[in-house]
């Protein structure tokens, strides 16, 4: 089974619902032996819930926000880089995203600067040269662009958006449980 999940690096409701879906994307592996493939594509998402809303669902995936600390950025950038990360598989484009996750939400760390994603790409095993050269061009700009323009063609506009085997779509923040669900309810309409 495959899953496209649209969010942004920048949003906090992006980042919970996606570390929720993967949960259960993982235990619906185990619980079914059938491996769920989750890539991530860009999108661009408005009007983000009270600070005190996303904060208390983080906690509760076992997140620990720091939004007094995070530094506005565009995430174009970043969009390039994992788009080219996923050529290294999608466990890559994973780890770099929750990377970057982490630096923007937690860390206030500025996710628009060059050095800043070039180090993040090799925390995970991506080549820094290659990285920083990806970053210095325009490369992957128009596929980014080709990401965004997707979501909202598909109505994608609560974070994140998941798209299950290229039909089904689940919009916004839900439980764990809830994702399973849809998840076993999809396998049996298949």
């Amino acid at each position: 089974m495959k899953a496209i999940v649209f969010a942004d690096v920048v949003d906090p409701w992006s980042y919970v619902g996606a570390v929720r879906f993967e949960r259960a994307a993982a235990l619906f592996t185990i619980l079914t032996g059938e491996p769920i493939e989750v890539s991530y594509r860009a999108a661009t998402f408005d009007a983000p819930a009270p600070a005190d809303d996303v904060i208390a669902a983080a906690r509760i995936t076992g997140i620990d926000l720091n939004v007094d600390e995070v530094v506005p950025a565009d995430s174009t950038d970043a969009w390039r880089l994992l788009t080219w990360a996923e050529e290294s598989g999608p466990e890559v484009q994973r780890e770099l995203l929750h990377q970057l996750w982490r630096a923007h939400l937690l860390e206030g760390t500025d996710i628009a600067d060059g050095f800043v994603l070039a180090s993040r790409a090799a925390l995970v095993g991506l080549d820094l040269e290659t990285s920083e050269a990806l970053l210095a061009s325009d490369e992957l700009l128009a596929e980014v662009g080709e990401q965004r323009s997707t979501a909202a063609a598909i109505g994608a506009d609560a974070a994140p958006f998941v798209v299950v085997e290229a039909r089904y779509t689940l919009a916004g923040v839900h439980s764990q449980d809830d994702y399973l669900r849809a998840l076993q309810s999809i396998t049996a309409q298949s």
